[in-house]
């Protein structure tokens, strides 16, 4: 249950990669929808079907897992499947830079249980990524045509170049709720507010498995490294987490109070560190 009746708790849930980054969020995010008073779930399902794309059903899956949101990113068109997905299904965001025409939304309004409204956008980067249109102006469209009572907005910032996430993260600083990153699927330590308020965080990590190369077989990876030659790779197994973030949001105001990184382990054990080294102030 919620220690403020009033904020709304929305986690936002790093790639889903695979059949086990499905499988842990099946099994433990019913738990935290009840545990942590969650009101939105929103996950990028960009690699949840065999590391890249989305199925029917998966997507129903997901949703019966407790997913109210799912978004995909340069994965959008990898599989025809997500087509389906797209064409069909409300609840599944490709990125709103990529032309109009393309099958899907880029942004949506979803409702909590209470009726607050949360807008989401995800955008495509364009630093070392396909050729698309400007996601900060893609960015500033939609905010125009947001309505009014509409207070709180997440922008989901699909991209590689950690410089340009935070690019964004300062370019929209004080106008929407969060700028959160996606895609490189590495949990990133720097959550924190900006300096208008908004909560920022460079990447929500990966929800897959960990023992490999950002969520494939080692093996491969480095045959492509090492030789240059083509590999296929295939989705690891083992070491599976369910990461992203924790947001705490005044539905009043659109301003978040918290933004908490989560790391959550299959087996309930953890082998990262997110212990910073604390010295201690110097005796003068």
């Amino acid at each position: 249950m919620h220690d403020d009746d009033q904020a709304i708790r929305i986690l936002l849930i790093g790639d889903i990669v695979g059949k086990t980054g499905r499988r842990i969020v099946k099994q433990k995010l019913p738990g935290l929808r009840e545990s942590l008073g969650l009101d939105l779930v929103i996950a990028n399902a960009e690699n949840s079907a065999a590391g890249s794309g989305i199925t029917p059903k998966i997507f129903s899956e997901l949703r019966a897992a407790g997913v109210d949101l799912m978004t995909l990113g340069d994965h959008a068109w990898k599989r025809k499947d997500n087509l389906d997905v797209l064409n069909n299904e409300e609840l599944c965001l490709r990125p709103s830079n990529y032309p109009e025409v393309a099958a899907g939304k880029g942004w949506g309004v979803v409702s909590t249980e209470s009726g607050v409204q949360v807008a989401h956008i995800i955008v495509l980067g364009r630093v070392f990524m396909d050729a698309v249109d400007c996601p900060f102006r893609a960015v500033d469209s939609i905010l125009e045509q947001l309505p009014d009572d509409v207070r709180i907005c997440i922008v989901e910032y699909h991209g590689e170049a950690t410089s340009e996430k935070q690019a964004a993260g300062w370019y929209l600083d004080g106008r929407v709720t969060a700028v959160v990153g996606t895609h490189t699927h590495v949990l990133t330590a720097d959550a924190r507010f900006l300096t208008q308020g908004t909560a920022y965080i460079s990447d929500l990590g990966m929800t897959g498995p960990y023992d490999g190369v950002i969520g494939r077989e080692a093996k491969p990876v480095l045959h492509k490294f090492l030789t240059s030659m083509h590999a296929p790779f295939t989705v690891a197994e083992n070491n599976v987490h369910m990461c992203g973030v924790l947001l705490t949001v005044d539905p009043e105001t659109g301003k978040a109070s918290s933004i908490q990184p989560m790391d959550i382990a299959e087996d309930g054990t953890s082998p990262f560190s997110h212990d910073f080294l604390q010295v201690p102030e110097s005796s003068e």
